[in-house]
């Protein structure tokens, strides 16, 4: 029932809004992208013989064709290209594509299908610091972490599996008083572009199927305070032996003048868990974070709570509280420099590895 409501919104909305559009004759392309730049350095209790210090980029050219029709329906695609690289000995590089989706605007809303993340990972509200920096929940201090296993939920702050770009349908309503839902349905998780997996038991299947995503959104201000919060929930049968998915996440966050405030808290309990399971708490993790911006200098500071099932699949307890600051300059229109200090106090199985993380980070948008 509710994968159908989920599908049956999209399509009801794109027939209306479709109608006898006539297209115009010109196609525009749009081209932007971002880069950005590392440096590292991590102090770890258990740092088994690594290197203190690293360095880290990453570039994504995103194409995006565009047209409008007669009746003002503005449809077209969208391409993300990443120069990614695999790890560490081979040194090997490669370029893939973690967007790819069609889409059509108009009055009834957008719709979305194909290669995308689920709602509350594109809008979810997390707090005031979601840039990677500047004390940002939403980093990368976690790349640079080695050795030991972090809670499954650092690199799902929102719904759990809300980031899985899946090949997917989106479908969102039309901003209302600054209030605005969405609905996503994935078939298979994991599976996007051209692969087709209808796999639905044995131990190549899928880890869930039937994944569905609802979100309410919203964004406001009131005599100069400014309010933006959201409400998701995540659902999926999971494969034979696994618990299902079932995913609750909410966040707001709070503005006046140069101040921000807000957090958010996600419950996750044991989703992907093998059926039996003890000893593990329920996924969950909750933030809190404020952000202070005077010129062209952005001062923030976070902290997070996560516990629940590691994220490197040994099926242990895990509990990690990280502690952030940081500040980003920005230099020129697009381009931003800023340092970041991690203190991630994490206990996996019981045993400690702590570790102090000073990330430098540039990056370039356009």
């Amino acid at each position: 029932m509710k994968r159908s409501l989920v599908i049956g919104c999209a399509a009801v909305a794109l027939a209306a809004g479709c109608g006898t559009a006539s297209a115009q004759s010109k196609f525009d392309i749009l081209l932007g992208g971002d880069a950005f730049f590392q440096g590292a350095y991590v102090d770890q209790d258990n740092d088994n013989g690594l290197r203190k210090t690293e360095f880290a980029n990453r570039f994504r050219l995103t194409v995006t064709p565009t047209a409008k029709a007669d009746n003002g329906l503005e449809y077209g695609a969208r391409l993300r290209l990443r120069a990614a690289g695999t790890t560490s000995s081979g040194n090997n590089r490669n370029t893939d594509a973690d967007r790819a989706y069609m889409f059509v605007n108009g009055t009834f809303g957008s719709v979305q299908a194909g290669v995308t993340n689920g709602p509350s990972d594109n809008t979810g509200v997390i707090g005031p610091n979601v840039d990677g920096i500047s004390g940002s929940p939403d980093g990368f201090y976690a790349n640079y972490y080695g050795v030991t296993a972090l809670p499954y939920v650092t690199g799902a702050l929102r719904t759990l599996e809300s980031g899985d770009a899946s090949t997917k349908i989106v479908y969102s309503t039309p901003s209302f008083s600054g209030f605005q839902l969405s609905a996503a349905y994935t078939p298979t998780y994991g599976s996007s572009n051209t692969d087709v997996n209808r796999r639905k038991t044995g131990a190549l299947s899928p880890a869930y199927k039937d994944m569905g995503e609802i979100q309410a959104y919203y964004k406001g201000a009131f005599s100069g305070v400014g309010l933006e919060g959201s409400v998701a929930y995540q659902f999926a049968e999971a494969r034979s032996g696994l618990e299902d998915l079932s995913s609750v996440h909410a966040g707001a966050t709070i503005t006046y003048g140069a101040f921000a405030i807000g957090g958010s808290y996600a419950f996750s309990g044991d989703s992907g868990y093998a059926k039996g399971t003890t000893g593990i708490d329920d996924q969950q993790v909750w933030l809190v974070g404020a952000q202070y911006t005077v010129g062209p200098v952005i001062l923030a500071a976070t902290y997070t709570d996560a516990k629940g099932i590691d994220n490197l699949g040994l099926g242990v307890n895990t509990r990690a509280h990280i502690y952030q600051a940081g500040v980003t300059y920005a230099v020129a229109p697009g381009l931003t420099t800023g340092l970041e200090y991690s203190f991630v106090d994490n206990k996996v199985a019981g045993r400690d590895n702590d570790a102090n993380i000073v990330l430098w980070d540039t990056r370039f948008s356009f």
